[in-house]
């Protein structure tokens, strides 16, 4: 599986209709109509995607629109749910953090506090990140061993990637939580203080 099948499988994935589980059994339906070690690239592609969103400015962005509440499992969920959104949402998140002012997800939320958000809304998807697991683990026979043995697989991937030059370092990584990085449109949909933050 290339970057190109991975996004077209993501985007797919966020034109779907029904709920996030209904969702998610479609891409593990897909996932099971193709080779094991797809499933493994897959989910090196899915980490890959996460680790490119994990910056500063996304992390602001995040803790905005949750309220100053977004922990770093939370982060890591929202950086799922960013992916899920699509490739043409995730490019133009990551070159401004802003845009998901633009997300229909994200403005749904407006002017609620996220207590009454229903798990559906919240902008974390948990559940992706083990889509690509269930799918090998039911292909391979390993659906008792704890994933052991598939994320031994992607481990594997992600080195021979990397080995490969496949991926380039990006130059920003999340470091410390700054705040007051400018995020206009998403401070003035979620105001610090406000009933919905």
């Amino acid at each position: 599986m290339n970057d190109d099948a991975f996004w077209a499988l993501i985007d797919e994935l966020g034109r779907r209709t029904g709920d996030r589980d209904e969702r998610l059994e479609w891409l593990r339906e897909e996932l099971l109509g193709r080779p094991a070690a797809e499933s493994v690239e897959f989910q090196v592609r899915l980490e890959r995607a996460c680790e490119r969103a994990d910056t500063r400015a996304v992390w602001t962005a995040a803790n905005r629109i949750e309220g100053g509440d977004c922990t770093d499992d939370g982060f890591h969920y929202f950086t799922l749910w960013l992916v899920g959104q699509g490739g043409k949402v995730y490019e133009s998140v990551l070159a401004d953090p802003d845009a998901l002012a633009d997300v229909p997800g994200v403005r749904a939320l407006v002017g609620r506090h996220h207590d009454s958000w229903d798990d559906d809304e919240w902008p974390e998807w948990e559940e992706l990140d083990y889509v690509a697991q269930d799918a090998w683990d039911e292909l391979t026979g390993q659906e008792g061993d704890d994933g052991e043995e598939f994320l031994d697989a992607v481990e594997e991937a992600e080195d021979a990637a990397e080995a490969a030059g496949e991926w380039e370092e990006d130059g920003e990584s999340r470091g410390p939580r700054p705040e007051g990085l400018a995020i206009p449109r998403l401070t003035a949909l979620f105001p610090p203080g406000a009933s919905g933050s």
